[in-house]
């Protein structure tokens, strides 16, 4: 008998759908979470839910509860293609072993020669902390006379350091989101 999966797949993939995830939930609910190069609207969920509803009655999948969506702005990554497809986003990766007394890093997903992946670690400078010292130094600080030109004001130092990994080191993997108003900001 062929897994659950595997049917969801062959059926989405017909009707030029990607399938991102499936999971099985409380009380009998099965969660497909679907993909495609334009976006997911609610009709794409609805024509994908009238669709796994029959099929999967037909191939005798048991279930209470059919629940369709998009993977939201945090998709997960899982197979090769996905890490391949966003390569050059900014990702949150969770390894399965610590480095360096880590196992959280977030950075910029690059795809390698030998086969395996990247992360080009942003490592953000700490934020001034906001107690009344760091209130009291910062009033300290000689001001600028106000004829003279604005300076350019730098980003927060980065660190070039960047880790290498195959896809069996990484418990999960998750695009990073992006909301509009925050890339307007910059």
């Amino acid at each position: 008998m062929t897994s659950t999966q595997a049917i969801i797949e062959r059926t989405l993939a017909a009707m030029d759908y990607e399938v991102v995830d499936v999971e099985r939930g409380q009380q009998g609910v099965l969660r497909v979470f679907i993909d495609a190069p334009s976006g997911i609207t609610l009709d794409d969920c609805e024509k994908v839910s009238r669709q796994l509803s029959y099929v999967l009655e037909v191939e005798g999948i048991d279930y209470a509860r059919l629940e369709v969506s998009s993977p939201g702005l945090d998709r997960p990554l899982k197979k090769p293609a996905d890490f391949e497809r966003f390569a050059g986003a900014e990702v949150a990766i969770r390894l399965r072993e610590p480095l360096e007394g880590r196992r959280n890093f977030d950075g910029l997903l690059t795809v390698e020669d030998d086969g395996r992946f990247g992360l080009e670690l942003i490592e953000r400078a700490p934020e001034e902390s906001r107690t009344k010292g760091a209130r009291a130094a910062k009033k300290a600080r000689p001001q600028r006379a106000r004829s003279a030109p604005p300076k350019a004001v730098e980003a927060p130092a980065q660190a070039a350091r960047k880790l290498v990994f195959s896809l069996d080191e990484i418990e999960r993997a998750r695009l990073v989101p992006k909301l509009k108003s925050q890339e307007r900001r910059k």
